[in-house]
């Protein structure tokens, strides 16, 4: 079973996961589900997805997570996983058909790391974003993002690869790619200007065959947010 359409409180809870699929609870604006959708659509895994209403959660999705966040993972067997980086490692784990995470401890080790950092630098597309919405100055906050930006971007001048795991696409740069898919939904591509190996990144990502099957329009981004904004979330924009 797999569907668009998101479910809200009071609809029917889908059956049991088919055998040999995964389920994925996702919400189509999110990117933090996006992780998720990239590594099941990377890996090639067969699964059906079942996108949430955020605002009014079906009773039945809360007792699957208790914290009501997508995306969240449910087996055949019932089990469920949740939380992005959590989903994400699960799911190389279990599918080891083409490894998006390093095989060494170490090579995991600077993964994480890296997406630890990267976490500290989310929050500002969000608050430079209702900030600038809010008519306040968002000049020190970008100018905060640019150096979050630039020191991405000694990383990849430091590694001299065309990606952050090195040549090819790894589990790290699913894990960042999201907030930079909507840097022209927030207004924010500016903020790469001084930084044109990070800039080369954003468009080598761009022409991955995954991130073309996970992401929507421009357009279709600054529609949902407005609605997002305004405080009603259209979680079925253009549909």
């Amino acid at each position: 079973m797999s569907t668009e359409k998101c479910f809200a409180n009071g609809s029917a809870a889908p059956g049991p996961v088919p055998k040999g699929h995964i389920r994925i609870y996702s919400m189509r604006f999110c990117p933090f589900a996006q992780r998720t959708r990239l590594v099941l659509n990377a890996k090639g895994i067969k699964h059906d997805t079942i996108n949430i209403n955020l605002k009014d959660k079906p009773d039945w999705f809360i007792e699957k997570n208790p914290l009501g966040l997508v995306p969240t993972l449910e087996t055949p067997a019932g089990e469920v996983i949740y939380e992005s980086p959590i989903t994400c490692e699960y799911l190389d784990e279990v599918y080891p058909e083409k490894k998006l995470l390093p095989s060494s401890a170490f090579g995991k080790a600077q993964q994480k790391m890296m997406l630890e950092h990267f976490s500290k630098v989310v929050p500002y597309f969000y608050k430079i974003s209702t900030g600038r919405n809010n008519g306040e100055d968002v000049s020190g906050l970008e100018a905060e993002l640019k150096e979050k930006f630039a020191k991405l971007n000694e990383d990849l001048v430091n590694k001299k690869t065309k990606f952050f795991g090195g040549d090819s696409i790894t589990m790290i740069d699913y894990m960042m790619w999201p907030f930079f898919e909507r840097l022209d939904v927030f207004e924010l591509k500016h903020c790469l200007d001084n930084a044109p190996e990070l800039k080369t990144w954003t468009e080598c990502m761009s022409e991955d065959p995954t991130v073309k099957a996970t992401r929507h329009s421009v357009d279709t981004y600054k529609g949902f947010y407005k609605t997002y904004i305004e405080g009603k979330p259209n979680y079925d924009y253009g549909l």
